[in-house]
């Protein structure tokens, strides 16, 4: 086992994570010849077969299972080593891994590059995707930190709310509920809800709000990505509930309108989240200082 190389370690993992050859051949600047060879050594150094296709997909056997497990924990070793060895250099020659979910990709950008000016030599992945997808790249340890608005629940992590975040009801601006005030949740759940995907915190907050009320959901149509809520709502389909954060734009342009609903702005709040038993290195606990502070202003 002492021929395994670290390289081979990063390239399985990335085909576990992202079910291709093809695809984390594409992640990691390789080509596919050299990927494949990869996992050929790999596989003929422990003796075991780490992947199986079944119709057009991979899947890991029990011993790439096992060796995912390992893998993970000897790079967060590894990780945690360059960490160190980072904080002995000093701040500048640090790394930085970040997941965002999708609905703060609106402001998420903006502080990242007021951290990156403060310290130019940083190096820093940023990682956009939806709740599900950044909790699993905690859990799985490919992320320093997170940003969300719902943390998970009942798990190793911990979170640490650094912004409001209001949440406000859409609607077209022809729509007849903009000439309304005080709009009733029984007469909004009359309407038709532009909604992201089960287990997004969006979509909780709207099926709490109706049955805080005693209201059955309204009906919904489900959506991808916060950007296609917004031209949905625009296209006269629907209502929505997104962040005031995320809607600047739409609404100096007057493509949306914030409808005066009872018991809105819902306040919730970004929170930072990682893992409770993570050391952090030095270039994270500045990044998780500055957003602490930044984010108010």
């Amino acid at each position: 086992m002492r021929h395994i190389t670290f390289r081979q370690f990063e390239v399985f993992e990335a085909i576990a994570r992202l079910g291709s050859f093809t695809r984390a051949a594409e992640e990691l600047f390789l080509t596919q010849p050299t990927v494949s060879m990869q996992i050929k050594k790999l596989t003929d150094t422990i003796g075991l077969p780490l992947f199986e296709q079944i119709g057009k997909k991979i899947h890991l056997t029990d011993a790439g299972r096992g060796l995912l497990h390992y893998s993970r924990l000897i790079t967060q070793q590894l990780d945690e080593m360059d960490a160190m060895f980072s904080e002995m250099k000093g701040l500048e020659l640090g790394r930085l891994n970040i997941s965002v979910v999708s609905s703060a990709n609106h402001f998420m950008p903006h502080l990242l590059a007021q951290f990156i000016n403060l310290h130019p030599n940083i190096r820093v992945n940023l990682h956009i995707a939806n709740r599900d997808a950044v909790i699993k790249q905690l859990v799985e340890n490919s992320t320093d930190l997170a940003i969300m608005g719902q943390p998970p629940e009942g798990t190793d992590m911990l979170a640490q709310s650094f912004m409001e975040n209001p949440l406000v009801v859409i609607a077209a601006p022809n729509h007849p509920l903009t000439k309304e005030s005080a709009i009733s949740p029984k007469r909004l759940a009359q309407e038709t809800f532009l909604l992201r995907e089960q287990g997004s915190g969006t979509r909780g907050v709207m099926e709490r709000f109706f049955a805080t009320h005693k209201l059955v959901p309204p009906s919904s149509m489900r959506m991808d990505t916060n950007e296609a809520i917004k031209q949905s709502v625009q296209a006269g389909l629907g209502l929505g509930i997104v962040s005031l954060h995320g809607i600047n734009l739409e609404l100096e342009a007057k493509r949306v309108a914030i409808l005066d609903a009872k018991h809105f702005p819902i306040m919730r709040y970004w929170h930072i989240v990682h893992r409770k038993n993570q050391r952090l290195s030095t270039a994270t606990h500045a990044f998780k200082e500055f957003l602490l502070t930044a984010a108010q202003a």
